[in-house]
């Protein structure tokens, strides 16, 4: 999606809430865009560099940037609870553990689509 600004345009103004979960340096204010009046984009992910964040993605229908730590067992469970009743899900690779050395190298590359989920069964 991130990649086609004909999407991107037609998604303008379309969301309430945004949970951004990237821990690289991205365009937020790319993001910012797709809020709608009063929405919120939420970062959970800590990049290594400083935020830039155009000042009119915020105050063009006043659109609010939040951060939050993950939280702890209560949080994360309330919010495991609230996905499973609203069917929320995400797109994960599931790798071995004999797979973390190369999945490490993958990351470093960026040649990572989704998180990894390590099968704890392959210890």
């Amino acid at each position: 999606m991130t990649k086609d600004p004909a999407r991107l345009k037609a998604l303008a103004n379309k969301f309430d809430f945004i949970i951004d979960t990237v821990s690289a340096p991205h365009d937020y204010s790319q993001y910012l865009k797709l809020l709608n009046t009063d929405g919120v984009m939420i970062c959970v992910g800590i990049p290594p560099t400083p935020m830039e964040i155009a000042g009119f993605s915020l105050l063009n229908n006043r659109r609010s940037l939040a951060g939050s730590s993950i939280g702890g067992l209560p949080e994360t469970q309330e919010m495991l609870d609230y996905c499973a009743k609203h069917n929320i899900t995400s797109d994960v690779e599931v790798i071995e553990m004999a797979y973390i050395n190369e999945a490490y190298e993958r990351m470093l590359k960026g040649d990572v689509k989704y998180r990894f989920v390590i099968d704890m069964a392959t210890l």
